[in-house]
């Protein structure tokens, strides 16, 4: 399952009312716009958040593959007639979520490239953005906190007994759905991409060299939330490093360039590198297929990414 987030605003009656989403296949000016050409990408149980004048305010369920399929007479519109459309059940929130009023809360789960909203909580332009499944579930907390009520619960639980006794309510049962597939997503591709990392680098920390596994971690150069599907299980697009290490790579304090040199940021002061484990001149044992991702980490999460030791540009 992946997940979906749709900028509809003045269309979204009339989509609503046909069960389907709709764009064109090209622009005015003859270009393909990746929030266009991301349809093609929707499958049968995709779930899509919809977003329409600033607010989340339905969630739904692809019920079919996107099919390219011309303009619905009843869709108003001009230009490109050619299009892609995916037929889909609409549930609608009986309380919109304002995402400028969460946005606090959801700006670390939101990628780098091609993010639905921006910085103050407003929608991006386009039509369709992908939606990672950290930021998915966060959007599902803050919609249910206020449309979902569980009795006799001193905290909000989306337990498949509790959707059973409200089946009467379409919305609370895909809200659960949802929950529980984008967790199972994320723990089986994290488990799988441990699997893959662990014998790579040796079981142990490639700073300090701990090898107990219960402190050890699997650590992303480039995010989850920034990830394709293929990244996410890549072995290459990360390194084993202990819990400590882990959050200090996590949060851009330490970053490995692309030939294995560990850097450290000038937000932790040279004299307190022994509290860190941490020591000038460390060098990976990096393989060239980590370069591109320990790249697009150096370019993008660490502090210190404006003075980059390659004149290269970022990796997308």
């Amino acid at each position: 399952m992946n997940s979906f987030i749709v900028m509809q605003g003045e269309t979204y009656q009339q989509e609503k009312k046909l069960g389907i989403l709709w764009s064109p296949q090209q622009d005015k000016s003859g270009m393909v716009p990746h929030s266009y050409k991301r349809m093609t990408e929707v499958k049968k149980g995709d779930r899509i958040l919809h977003f329409v004048k600033g607010a989340i305010i339905a969630i739904s369920r692809a019920a079919e593959d996107c099919k390219e399929a011309q303009r619905p007479t009843l869709l108003d519109g001009t230009g490109e007639t050619n299009g892609y459309k995916v037929s889909t059940e609409y549930r609608e929130l009986e309380t919109p979520v304002i995402i400028h009023e969460h946005i606090a809360g959801l700006s670390p789960f939101l990628p780098k490239k091609y993010s639905a909203f921006q910085e103050d909580g407003s929608g991006n332009p386009g039509y369709l953005y992908a939606c990672n499944e950290e930021l998915l579930l966060k959007l599902l907390e803050i919609i249910s906190i206020h449309n979902v009520y569980v009795e006799e619960a001193e905290q909000l639980e989306l337990a498949i007994e509790v959707v059973r006794r409200k089946e009467h309510y379409p919305l609370v049962t895909l809200i659960a759905e949802t929950v529980l597939d984008a967790k199972t997503k994320m723990e089986r591709g994290e488990q799988h991409f441990q699997q893959l990392l662990m014998p790579m680098w040796n079981r142990r920390c490639q700073i300090c060299g701990i090898q107990l596994e219960a402190l050890l971690k699997a650590s992303y150069a480039k995010p989850w939330k920034d990830s394709m599907d293929t990244e996410r299980v890549d072995p290459y697009n990360g390194i084993v490093l202990c819990a400590n290490h882990d959050a200090l790579y996590r949060n851009g304090y330490i970053a490995i360039n692309p030939s294995g040199n560990l850097q450290i940021s000038k937000k932790i002061a040279e004299e307190d590198y022994p509290l860190y484990g941490l020591a000038k001149k460390i060098k990976i044992a990096a393989n060239p297929q980590n370069e591109p991702f320990f790249r697009w980490h150096k370019n993008n999460i660490f502090l210190d990414k404006r003075k980059r030791v390659l004149n290269r540009p970022p990796v997308e």
